[in-house]
């Protein structure tokens, strides 16, 4: 196999080529029926190398070595934190979403300073516990997803080893969300991670004027490192190479943030690196970035509102444009939550709509003679519905169909949902046996397939047409149940 074969985009990587790496065993020890499944599951990035027992084998070695660089994403995976609340970072294999999922979503990180009080005294005064704790409980639930912050930078704003290390100690004391170290002085740097090297922070960051420093303590401490060269890639590009051969492995990139006149080259400069390492497979270039709206609130000469504001849509902008990690600064809803349904949108599978477990649910204290309604597995329709129903304060059962995350509408003209798939829903659930009548009720966008639904139902059972939105079962109840029976 040449160089080039190994270094094969993932998107032209093909099952086959896999296969022919692996033992070839069928041994099912991976938890699948053969060789050829778990490849096609390798190169779909569904499972890892390690689950295939026999590869392991030193008989192997060659072959897992190959594996390895054939299968190793364009940028590379750097874990963060330790224990239940790590993240990972990068291990992206393409540059644009509609060519590969998408994996691990950017987090994103708080910022405290060092030089905040405990507790707040005076009015208005935020305290370090306070903060934490507002990064902790920030929560919004998007269809049926909570969506949440995910770590904490500390700063050193008094740069005194003393105060940055009794911050470490009060932050790592009332949270266990993984951290990021900020200060571009070695000194004040050494005294967080004498106290934080066991929760694995980031260090932020190295320059050219401290990355020597700063490498002895990442290696020292066994601890990710980022790399600072604003606006200068060439410089970040050289820091890179002398850092991996200084022997740091675990590098992340920041090219630096301009949220004014400069954020147009901050944009094209993260296009670039991304680029280069996806497209050029420069290694040197093949890290995780890091993007900082949280500058923003520097260079503002505005109201708080507009650094707010500047900082929200840079953060859009910086995940859009290949960002693995952001770290900012405003907790207000309007700046976080625009930031977080984008990122679940961005990192969500689009070859697999976001979708609910199909099966029956109850809402209210339904009993034998309450309305059975039918709908579609896709999250948005489901909880679109699901919030109607509980908004009317109805009692009644829902038959949620599986039509593989798609909705109503589409999953009709794509038959996805029929009349047969709805018959054998009412089976499964076990209707039948909860309630007295054989009533079922489908959404209006459905309507063509009543009448076939009632003869694949059989029994008895009568299919009623409900609204074509979910905003009108309440009315619609009203009106039509209990159904009047045929004279």
């Amino acid at each position: 196999m040449t160089e080039r074969e190994i270094k094969k985009s993932v998107t032209e990587l093909s099952p086959i080529e896999v296969y022919m790496l692996l033992p070839k065993t069928n041994c099912r020890k991976c938890g699948e029926e053969n060789c050829m499944a778990f490849a096609v599951k390798l190169v779909n990035r569904e499972t890892d190398l390690e689950k295939c027992v026999e590869l392991q084998k030193e008989e192997y070695k060659e072959s897992r070595v190959k594996l390895e660089e054939m299968l190793a994403p364009a940028v590379r995976e750097i874990i963060l934190g330790a224990g239940s609340r790590l993240v990972k970072v990068g291990g992206k294999l393409v540059m644009y979403r509609h060519e590969f999922t998408y994996h691990n979503p950017t987090p994103i990180a708080i910022d405290v300073t060092d030089e905040m009080p405990l507790k707040g005294v005076y009015e208005g005064e935020e305290g370090l516990l306070e903060r934490i704790r507002k990064i902790e409980d920030f929560s919004y639930n998007y269809i049926g997803r909570n969506l949440r912050l995910d770590m904490i930078a500390i700063r050193s704003t008094s740069n005194d080893p003393s105060t940055f290390k009794l911050a470490v100690e009060n932050v790592i004391k009332a949270t266990e969300m993984p951290l990021i170290l900020c200060s571009f002085d070695p000194n004040v740097m050494e005294a967080g991670l004498i106290v934080a090297h066991e929760r694995r922070p980031l260090i932020y960051a190295a320059t050219k004027d401290n990355w020597r420093e700063m490498a002895e303590l990442a290696l020292m401490y066994n601890c990710p490192l980022a790399i600072f060269a604003p606006g200068d890639l060439k410089l970040l590009r050289s820091l890179s190479k002398t850092l991996i051969e200084y022997g740091v492995q675990d590098l992340m990139l920041d090219p630096g943030t301009f949220t004014d006149e400069g954020l147009s080259d901050t944009i094209n400069n993260f296009t670039m690196i991304r680029r280069n390492a996806v497209k050029s497979g420069d290694k040197l270039l093949g890290f995780p970035l890091i993007g900082t709206p949280i500058t923003a609130w520097i260079t503002n000469k505005g109201s708080k509102e507009d650094a707010a504001w500047t900082e929200a849509y840079v953060a859009s902008m910086l995940m859009t444009r290949y960002a693995d990690l952001l770290i900012m600064h405003s907790l207000d809803g309007w700046v976080q939550l625009p930031t977080l349904v984008w990122r679940f949108n961005i990192y969500t599978d689009p070859r697999k709509p976001v979708s609910v477990e199909p099966g029956l649910r109850v809402f209210g204290k339904p009993d034998e003679t309450s309305p059975v309604l039918l709908t579609t597995n896709y999250a948005l329709t489901y909880f679109t519905v699901e919030s109607d129903i509980k908004r009317a304060n109805v009692d009644c059962y829902l038959i949620v169909t599986d039509t593989e995350g798609i909705s109503v509408e589409s999953a009709v003209a794509g038959r996805y949902l029929t009349a047969e798939t709805i018959a054998e829903a009412v089976k499964e659930t076990g209707i039948a046996q909860k309630v007295n009548h054989k009533y079922l009720i489908i959404p209006g966008l459905a309507a063509r397939l009543s009448g076939e639904t009632e003869e694949d139902l059989g029994g008895g059972w009568r299919v009623l047409v409900g609204p074509k939105d979910s905003s009108g079962i309440a009315e619609f109840l009203k009106k039509n149940w209990p159904p009047k029976e045929e004279e």
